[in-house]
């Protein structure tokens, strides 16, 4: 007689469920009682877990046992109330039981044939979130893993709506504060580093729309093909929203795509003040939403909404042969048919579990209480003489840092901060993470955890204010990169003429690079192409897409901004670092003023790889390129 090797009968089943689920409520109910992050070496966590197969199994006692001693232990409580870093995770039971049911029952959600019930459940959430966020009837969208792979179907489903296959002259916009997933999708669909431009924020940290069109019409007027706008509805730096409206009024006047990475922030859209501050978004031609973030979902479940539902098929649809008796008929739909996954999880049946069970009016209540505890933040930074705000509370996320009286030297604050941030999550009371605003190390506090309650908040904000504030000997020395070694792309023959002594006794003299070590000194003398610009030529052009550094050895050039003149600069300066520095996956700014020589000028221009090597190997020079970048990204 055969028998099912993995097959276990009902009884035993029962009974390890059950001491599966004592042990996950045993240690929800204890959740703030551990540290809120634990770390481990790779060597103790190979001596803990090996890495070798058993070749029978053992008793799940031995199982829990191992995995709450050596492996769940090592590991940031993402649900902890006292965990404001990053993007707080705290699911909901039901949904956590809708993940087992789903797991349990193996459901793949890829066809209405196979799965009608799961699918109609799809719809069901699908409809709910479009309603939300103000979408029309005929919208239609796709349960995906998270906020980057809905991010790269959004961007795909543009291209395949507006021009069809990739092309060298197709451009995406997307501001400084976009999230990296944006940058990973361009990359993975054939995006170019020519073909992505990054683009400066307002003072709120919000997309420049004047410098949006400005980039458009340039783009326009070279010949290329503007594509897509990324936009952002709570980023992940402040939490700040786009200015929606009028960012629709430009792209619907180019006939651009306009793509809203809502991963964060959409579900705000429940509450009357994140209604307020969404204002536009159902506008947008697509929507990223993340219900593992702000609807308290496990683990994972992302989605896509498509303003005109159509196009979402249109670009994802295949119909092989050995699926040909799954066609979707009579208005069912085929979620396979809306996204990459062909096999997929029923990620609905946990969101309409949880919906079910508490009702939206409790998940509502739930982001709105998180706005107040940000708000409250805000007030006691304010109220505190040490602290300092840098971004409001926005969406749930403040910025700001720990700046004592008399204590105004800005890598001073960077590093006794950073020691800050490590020693308070040394201590397990909590984790908050750190971040840079206009150029500033800023220590970032996201509140979203549903069980996070006004005495967590003002714990961590206690410890930070009042534990003591290290020196300048005692704060962590910054990361270090590797000594310069050279350059992908140098070209030595084009390096620096004459001998390389005296080349480096006129670098030495450049404030600049005036604390550079001797063998950094003769690398950049190494590599660095010297050239030799006569009085009214322009160096570079506002808008080209170029990635070189400059730095202005003899002579004055004037900077000016869509025919502004804003300044001019001397024997000492530099420019061109923003369109050199990488955003993300390759892609920069593109150049944000014109530069044109008032008198003839001697210059030493780095590649965007150099530049990167050399920033990498020396802090001190990192900040200050960066802060500089910061602040004429903020003025151009």
């Amino acid at each position: 007689m055969q028998r099912d090797p993995l097959e276990i009968d009902p009884e035993t089943m029962r009974l390890l469920g059950y001491q599966v689920v004592d042990w996950l409520v045993e240690r929800a109910n204890g959740r703030r009682d551990e540290p809120v992050l634990r770390q481990a070496s790779s060597a103790d966590m190979a001596r803990r877990v090996p890495g070798t197969a058993p070749a029978s199994g053992q008793d799940l006692d031995e199982i829990l046992r191992h995995l709450g001693e050596d492996v769940l232990p090592f590991r940031s409580r993402i649900d902890h109330p006292r965990y404001l870093a990053y993007v707080p995770g705290e699911g909901t039971w039901p949904g956590a039981l809708g993940d087992l049911i789903a797991s349990a029952y193996n459901i793949d959600v890829g066809n209405w044939m196979e799965s009608a019930g799961p699918s109609r459940l799809e719809t069901v959430v699908l409809r709910w979130f479009a309603d939300w966020i103000g979408y029309p009837a005929d919208s239609a969208g796709v349960l995906v893993s998270g906020g980057s792979a809905a991010n790269l179907a959004a961007m795909a489903c543009a291209r395949e709506a507006l021009v069809g296959a990739m092309s060298g002259e197709l451009v995406a916009y997307v501001s400084e504060q976009g999230h990296s997933s944006l940058a990973r999708a361009a990359r993975v669909l054939g995006f170019g580093p020519q073909q992505v431009r990054v683009l400066p924020v307002d003072d709120g940290f919000r997309m420049r729309t004047d410098a949006l069109e400005a980039a458009i019409t340039a783009d326009l007027a070279a010949g290329r093909r503007p594509l897509v706008v990324l936009a952002v509805a709570g980023t992940t730096n402040t939490g700040a929203v786009d200015d929606l409206p009028k960012l629709a009024r430009i792209c619907g006047r180019y006939g651009v795509w306009l793509h809203v990475d809502g991963a964060y922030g959409a579900f705000a859209a429940l509450t009357e003040r994140g209604r307020e501050a969404l204002a536009g978004l159902e506008l947008a031609d697509s929507v990223t939403l993340d219900p593992h973030k702000w609807l308290y979902q496990p683990f994972e479940c992302g989605a896509l909404l498509v303003r005109r539902g159509r196009l979402l098929r249109d670009a994802f649809e295949i119909h092989p042969s050995y699926l040909q008796d799954t066609t979707a008929r009579d208005g069912a739909t085929n979620y396979a048919d809306h996204g990459l996954q062909l096999t997929r999880m029923s990620r609905a049946l946990k969101i309409w579990m949880s919906l079910q069970y508490f009702g939206v009016d409790a998940f509502a209540a739930a982001i709105d209480r998180a706005m107040d505890l940000a708000e409250h933040a805000q007030r006691v930074i304010e109220a505190a003489p040490e602290l300092e705000l840098l971004a409001p509370a926005t969406l749930g996320i403040v910025g700001f840092r720990r700046h004592p009286h008399g204590r105004d030297d800005e890598e001073d604050l960077e590093r006794a901060n950073a020691t800050l941030i490590t020693q308070f999550a040394e201590s397990g009371e909590g984790l908050v993470s750190s971040t840079l605003l206009s150029g500033r190390y800023a220590i970032r506090l996201c509140v979203l955890n549903h069980g996070t309650m006004t005495s967590d908040v003002d714990r961590v904000l206690e410890w930070l204010q009042t534990a003591t504030f290290p020196g300048v000997a005692d704060a962590a020395s910054p990361k270090t990169g590797p000594a310069v070694q050279g350059s992908k792309t140098a070209d030595v023959g084009a390096g620096w003429p004459g001998p390389v002594a005296a080349d480096v006794d006129q670098l030495r003299s450049q404030p600049l690079l005036a604390d550079l070590e001797e063998d950094r000194l003769r690398w950049i003398a190494s590599v660095g192409r010297r050239r030799l610009v006569a009085a009214g030529e322009t160096v570079v052009r506002q808008w080209e897409i170029d990635r070189d550094f400059y730095l202005l050895l003899e002579g004055d050039a004037d900077v000016y901004s869509q025919g502004r003149h804003l300044t001019t600069m001397q024997a000492g300066d530099f420019f061109g670092e923003l369109a050199a520095m990488d955003w993300g996956a390759t892609f920069g700014y593109p150049r944000l003023a014109t530069v044109q020589a008032s008198t003839d000028l001697v210059l030493l221009v780095l590649s965007d790889v150099e530049l990167a090597e050399l920033m990498g190997s020396a802090p001190a020079l990192d900040r200050r390129i960066r802060a500089a970048a910061a602040v004429r990204a903020g003025r151009l």
